[in-house]
C-alpha cells in the first residue's frame, strides 16, 4: 500500500501503534478485573493459574402470568388488515390462538415465541440467527409471515406494543464458522442481550468447531471472558441417516468442565420456555448448548398447558408421572426424545416395575435432583442409562462415572443402547427402526436383568 501510494509509511506506523495501544489497554483492563475478582473471592490466583468460580448459579423466577401470556399470544398472531396468511399456515396459527385455553397444546415453537416475547417486554434484547431461522428448518417457527398474494412480509414479534427492547432476526448462509464467530463476538460485546445461533441440523456445528473449542468453551479459563451465547442444535435419531441425526452431545460434554458452559437436552416446550428465560435473566453468564428436537416439534404428547409456563420453573431432572412407586425395581434414566419412544412403546403398559426418568440438564450435573429421583422408589434394585446414540457417543461416557459416584452401593447399574459405531446413524430406515426397537424392548423388559449389560453390580464401585 505504501508502494502504490495508498498510504504513507507514517500512516502505517500510526495505525500499528494505535492497534498495539488498544490491545495493551484491553490486557490491562482484564488484569484489573481479575484482581478485583480475587479481592472479592470470585477468582483466586494459584501458581500463576486461575481457579474459576464453579459455585451454583442462584435461581431466578421464570414464570410469566397467564394474563400476560394471553396478551402476548394475541399480539404475536396479529397481522395488518388485508394481510393474506399463506393457506398452509392458517390452521397452524389458529391452533396457537386456542392453545392457551383449557385444553392446552402449546408446542415447542409456540413456547419459544412466548419466551422471546416476554423477554422483549421485560427489556431484554434478543438476537437470533442461523440457517432458515425466520421460518424454522422444520417449518415450525414462522416468526416472519409472507403475504400469499403480494409477497409482503410481516414480523409480529418485532412490533409488540409493550416491547422495551428489540429483536434482531437474520437468516444466515451455510458459513457456520463465520456466523458463529460473529455471534460469539456480539454476545461478548453485548452481555445484556440473549444471542442465539441455530444450526439447520445439529450436525452442522462441526463446521464451527474452531470457534467452539478455542473461544466459547475455553474463553473463560483463558481470558476470563464468557457470555450468554446460546446454541440451538437439532438432535434426534429419526432414521434420516448419519448427517441428520447427531449434534454430537458427547463432544460438548467432553468439553464441559470448571462450570464453563451449560448443556441441556429437553423434553417439553415448558422446559424450553423456562430455560430460555433463565438463560436471559440469570446473573452468572455462561454459554448454553440446547439440543433441540425434530419429531417432538409436532408430537401431541410433547405439548403443555398455559399453567406450565405461568406457574412453574425449569427442572434439571424430571420423573415419570403416574407411576406406582412401590412397584418400581428398575429406573431407566435417559435424556431427550427417546423418553417418548419408551413411554409410547407397546411393551410399556406391561411393565409397572419400570420408571423412566429424564435428565434435562446434562451439565452442570444435577446430582441432588438425580438422588432425589432415585430415593423416590423404595424398592429400587437397578438403574440403567438408556440412549439411542452408539455407546461411544451420546451422554453415556459423561453420565456413567457421575452416576456411579452417587448411586447407593446396593443398586446395580448398566447401559442399554447401540454398540460402538464409527457413524452416528445406520443410514437405512429399516435398520434404524429394528435397532431402535431392540433398545426400547430391552430397557422395558424386566426379565432381562441389567446385569446382562453391566457397568456396576451391587456392592461395586
Amino acid at each position: 500500500m505504501v508502494g502504490d501510494g495508498t498510504m504513507t509509511q507514517v500512516e502505517v506506523e500510526a495505525q500499528r501503534q494505535a492497534i498495539w495501544d488498544r490491545l495493551t489497554a484491553l490486557h490491562q483492563d482484564l488484569k484489573s478485573k481479575i484482581k478485583a475478582a480475587e479481592a472479592s473471592g470470585g477468582v483466586t490466583q494459584q501458581t500463576g493459574e486461575y481457579q474459576l468460580d464453579r459455585s451454583p448459579s442462584p435461581d431466578v423466577p421464570t414464570a410469566v402470568s397467564r394474563e400476560r401470556l394471553i396478551t402476548l399470544n394475541d399480539e404475536l398472531l396479529t397481522t395488518p388488515e388485508g394481510f393474506t396468511v399463506h393457506p398452509k399456515l392458517v390452521k397452524q396459527l389458529e391452533r396457537r390462538r386456542v392453545a392457551l385455553g383449557p385444553d392446552g397444546g402449546i408446542d415447542w415453537a409456540h413456547a419459544e415465541q412466548l419466551a422471546y416475547a416476554s423477554l422483549l417486554t421485560e427489556g431484554t434484547p434478543i438476537r437470533l440467527t442461523g440457517q432458515d431461522v425466520e421460518r424454522g428448518t422444520f417449518s415450525q417457527r414462522h416468526l416472519v409471515l409472507h403475504d400469499a398474494k403480494t409477497g409482503q412480509t410481516v414480523c409480529p414479534i418485532q412490533s409488540l406494543p409493550g416491547a422495551l427492547a428489540p429483536l434482531e432476526l437474520h437468516n444466515s448462509p451455510l458459513s457456520e464458522i463465520a456466523c458463529l464467530g460473529f455471534e460469539y463476538g456480539y454476545s461478548a460485546e453485548a452481555p445484556e442481550t440473549l444471542v442465539l445461533w441455530e444450526a439447520q441440523f445439529g450436525d452442522f456445528a462441526n463446521s464451527t468447531q474452531v470457534i467452539i473449542d478455542q473461544f466459547i468453551i475455553s474463553g473463560l479459563a483463558k481470558w476470563g471472558q464468557t457470555s450468554r451465547l446460546t446454541l440451538l442444535l437439532p438432535h434426534g435419531y429419526e432414521g434420516s441417516g448419519p448427517e441428520h441425526s447427531s449434534a454430537r452431545i458427547e463432544r460438548f460434554l467432553q468439553l464441559a468442565a470448571e462450570g464453563n458452559i451449560r448443556v441441556a437436552n429437553l423434553t417439553t416446550p415448558a422446559q424450553y420456555f423456562h430455560l430460555l428465560r433463565r438463560q436471559a435473566r440469570i446473573t452468572k453468564q455462561r454459554p448454553l448448548v440446547i439440543f433441540t428436537p425434530k419429531s417432538l416439534l409436532r408430537l401431541p404428547q410433547a405439548t403443555n398447558r398455559v399453567e406450565h409456563l405461568a406457574e412453574s420453573k425449569f427442572f434439571p431432572v424430571l420423573g415419570e408421572p403416574r407411576v406406582p412407586i412401590e412397584k418400581v425395581t428398575r429406573l431407566v434414566l435417559c435424556t431427550g426424545k427417546i423418553y417418548y419412544d419408551l413411554v409410547s412403546h407397546p411393551n410399556r403398559a406391561d411393565n409397572e416395575g419400570v420408571a423412566i426418568g429424564r435428565i434435562e440438564l446434562l451439565y452442570p450435573f444435577p446430582e441432588g435432583q438425580v438422588l432425589e429421583l432415585i430415593n423416590t422408589y423404595p424398592n429400587l434394585k437397578e438403574v440403567v442409562w438408556v440412549q439411542e446414540e452408539p455407546r461411544n457417543m451420546g451422554a453415556r461416557a459423561h453420565m456413567s462415572p457421575r452416576l456411579l459416584q452417587v448411586l447407593p452401593d446396593h443398586l446395580a447399574f448398566g447401559y442399554i443402547g447401540r454398540p460402538e459405531r464409527a457413524s452416528p446413524g445406520e443410514g437405512y430406515p429399516a435398520a434404524h427402526t429394528a435397532e431402535q426397537n431392540r433398545i426400547l424392548r430391552t430397557a422395558l423388559d424386566l426379565s432381562v436383568p441389567v446385569s446382562m449389560y453391566p457397568i456396576k453390580t451391587p456392592g461395586e464401585r
